[in-house]
């Protein structure tokens, strides 16, 4: 868990680095932008999905917020 989620963050912020490249340079020439868009949805929707799936798993534990500190 602590590797794949770090892992699934890097992803989706290099998915979004090259769509903002394709954005610049592609200037609307092709769908390479929207590919990587819907990618970077499709890997945080998955990663939301598994973080949810690991704790009914229980893989993973909520702490909670402390409150009053």
């Amino acid at each position: 868990m602590h590797i794949l989620v770090p892992i699934a963050f890097v992803l989706i912020i290099a998915s979004m680095i090259s769509a903002l490249y394709f954005m610049v340079h592609d200037k609307g020439q092709s769908k390479r932008m929207v590919w990587s868009l819907a990618t970077r949805v499709g890997l945080s929707i998955s990663l939301f999905l598994f973080i949810l799936f690991a704790h009914w798993m229980g893989w993973i534990q909520s702490t909670g917020i402390p409150l009053g500190r």
